[in-house]
């Protein structure tokens, strides 16, 4: 360690274990994961906490993920690939790590898991973003409208007062 002139590596064992950096050593990744773990939905609640929803207080299946966050996914229940928005389908590989496909286009046929985040009955269809493209139409078309009324509501000219 430093200057006592002591490998910083920590020997794990396997026959990789050389390869491993210290506990103490920057993880460049961390941010990233974070950062997919948010964009993905993967904010179930962590060990040693239970699979409980904080939203509606169901208890969920909670995976770890291939970046070691968690997520709740609905409990006994794969459903069709292909009826499940691209980001929500969900897949449990044989060590029972949770994968998302992301926008890729499931194989004919495929199960998926949905995430628990949109069938909780204590959020709003807001909350869940369920088509982020969609989302952003019609908060587009809610401004359109608005700006519609507004201009409606507005006189084209003012009364003659005198």
């Amino acid at each position: 360690m430093g200057d006592t002139g002591e490998s910083s590596i920590i020997p794990i064992s396997g026959p990789d274990g050389y390869r491993q950096p210290p506990p103490d050593a920057p993880r460049a990744w961390e941010n990233t994961d974070r950062a997919q773990a948010v964009m993905e939905g993967a904010a179930g609640p962590e060990p040693p906490a239970g699979p409980t929803c904080p939203n509606c207080g169901l208890v969920g299946d909670r995976h770890v993920t291939y970046y070691g966050t968690h997520v709740l996914l609905e409990p006994g229940m794969p459903v069709p690939a292909h009826m499940v928005p691209a980001w929500h389908r969900w897949y449990i590989d044989s060590n029972a790590t949770a994968w998302n496909s992301r926008e890729d286009e499931p194989a004919p046929g495929a199960l998926c898991r949905i995430p628990h985040r949109i069938a909780c009955p204590g959020l709003k269809l807001e909350e869940i973003g369920l088509w982020r493209w969609l989302d952003a139409v019609r908060a587009e078309n809610a401004r359109r409208a608005q700006r519609k009324a507004d201009e409606e509501a507005t006189p084209e000219a003012l009364p003659e007062v005198g």
